[in-house]
């Protein structure tokens, strides 16, 4: 098969053959390889400057991101074959580490499968496609999904932001069967109802799930709070492992219906609380009244998603930490997350360290948490690797 070439620039290569996957624009020799002959999706066989195969991938001449490596082979083409074998990989690592069928089943680059994202809830599989090459192989997609895993319903929720970068339209469609509007999903002998229609992102955030687990070991017979509780991922764990009462705040009242329903499917409804209420306004409130919590919970939204917002993110998560430090009893757990690959681990601790100090308290770190193995990293893509979570405890000093 006859294939386009794309060429690179000199010396541009490297951070291609030390294991990355992305190709820049700005990396392509246009005068060898002109952007403006490129169709977004197209495949293309990729080489170096001197005409040496790098690989193959696919391409979008309109996306900063232009290229993406699918394989080292020269004569290797993103099709269905390649999407089986690359599924089969995936879902090979799944069926090892979990017991039941609810996981991210792709998890994008990290699975080789650049631009797509599927998470499963039992015989149901909710997948996201972020890129022009991939949506060229949504029909190849389907072939293979029915091969390898053979769903009953595939729903395609192809209503990301990121699609804006490759110039996609957004849209939520069937991809095949009959998709319901809510889907069951088990974490931790917790049973929930997803809205996989309309929920946040695709339905439910699987990479917090090892940190959801460490709850059990904190909250019993505890007051506790969560903050950006969404479906009550945290809420509904945390009371089912014995916490006396749990208040949960977001700002979405159909996340807090939703909340409420999984709540009574698992028989601590009466436990929970919910607020309806901007983050920062409801703690701020509740610090006004006198409030105090054994176990406080905050996993905001990512307030760092590009380099630009990292100074406006940054003063955002030391507001929001400093609020719930002050929430705390003395003798108080804080559990803390960040999804915004732009903060790092070492400063989310000295920024809470920090925050302590201002309030006269020590923190000490107990525990610390990442993203679960169904979100593997790319070791050489550091935006792979952006899940974290501290726990700790906070002393009056």
């Amino acid at each position: 098969m006859n294939i386009a070439t794309l060429r690179l620039k000199k010396s541009e290569d490297k951070r291609i053959r030390s294991g990355h996957l992305w190709i820049y624009s700005n990396e392509v020799d246009t005068q060898q390889t002109p952007l403006t002959s490129f169709k977004p999706g197209q495949l293309v066989r990729i080489e170096a400057h001197n005409g040496n195969a790098i690989g193959t991938g696919y391409i979008n001449p309109h996306s900063l991101i232009c290229a993406r490596l699918m394989s080292r082979h020269s004569e290797e083409l993103l099709s269905k074959d390649l999407l089986v074998q690359r599924l089969r990989q995936a879902l090979q690592l799944r069926e090892a580490i979990f017991k039941q069928p609810f996981y991210r089943l792709v998890f994008a680059e990290s699975d080789l499968l650049p631009g797509l994202i599927i998470d499963r809830y039992n015989d149901t599989l909710v997948v996201q496609i972020t890129t022009a090459g991939m949506e060229q192989m949504k029909d190849a997609l389907r072939e293979a999904l029915l091969e390898i895993i053979n769903p009953s319903a595939i729903l395609l929720r192809n209503d990301s932001n990121i699609r804006d970068m490759e110039n996609l339209p957004k849209v939520v469609e069937v991809l095949h069967g009959n998709p319901a509007k809510m889907v069951e999903l088990i974490e931790h002998d917790c049973r929930y109802m997803i809205p996989i229609w309309d929920g946040q992102k695709t339905g439910w955030f699987y990479d917090q799930c090892y940190n959801r687990a460490r709850l059990s070991h904190y909250v019993k017979n505890k007051r506790v709070l969560d903050v950006f509780s969404y479906i009550g991922a945290w809420s509904v764990q945390a009371a089912y492992a014995g916490a006396n009462e749990v208040y949960a705040i977001d700002s979405s009242a159909n996340a807090l219906q939703w909340l409420q329903e999984n709540a009574q499917l698992n028989q601590v409804a009466h436990k929970i609380t919910t607020i309806q209420q901007d983050a920062f306004k409801a703690l701020q409130q509740l610090r006004e009244a006198g409030e105090k919590f054994d176990v406080v919970i905050i996993d905001p939204p990512a307030f760092m998603k590009r380099r630009k917002d990292i100074k406006e993110g940054l003063i955002a998560y030391q507001r929001l930490n400093e609020l719930a430090i002050r929430l705390l009893t003395n003798d108080g757990i804080l559990i803390s997350a960040s999804c915004s690959m732009h903060l790092q681990r070492d400063d989310l601790i000295r920024m809470l360290g920090a925050k302590g100090c201002v309030n006269k308290q020590h923190l000490q770190i107990l525990e610390q948490g990442h993203q679960a193995p169904d979100h593997p990293i790319h070791p050489a893509i550091l935006e792979t690797d952006y899940l974290k979570a501290i726990i700790a405890r906070v002393l009056k000093f």
